[in-house]
């Protein structure tokens, strides 16, 4: 089951400091400019279900395994398209807004980029 999907529309100057640090910050297309600068932004629109731990997030067709998902994570991102991801391969958060996943290294993003969020269960 997929329970997000977006496509990058834009890639703020400052991400590439983030990414060699192995995090990706995203935001819907509404982000206050002030972010926009240190973002990746998405079109996407709706949440189909909560992000768990043992869900799969795919960046382009490289796939990471969720480890931890912070207590807010689901609500920014359903209300504002905004996640944070850590490639840190913990498996409990340091922030609430965090989503962990593997510590594997983060694929080459471009404008049009899918990012999806895929559940791992069979249901």
């Amino acid at each position: 089951m997929i329970k997000y999907n977006a496509r990058v529309t834009a890639i703020g100057p400052l991400t590439s400091e983030f990414i060699e640090a192995g995090i990706l910050v995203l935001f819907g297309e509404d982000a206050p400019e002030e972010l926009v600068e240190f973002s990746i932004i998405h079109d996407g629109k709706e949440l189909d279900g909560e992000v768990a731990a043992g869900d799969n997030i795919l960046i382009g067709e490289e796939a990471f395994n969720v480890l931890a998902v912070g207590e807010v994570a689901n609500s920014n991102l359903s209300n504002l398209g905004h996640f944070i991801l850590k490639f840190n391969g913990e498996t409990e958060v340091e922030m609430p807004g965090d989503i962990c996943v593997e510590a594997k290294p983060i694929p080459a993003i471009a404008l049009g980029t899918h990012i999806r969020i895929e559940s791992n269960n069979q249901e």
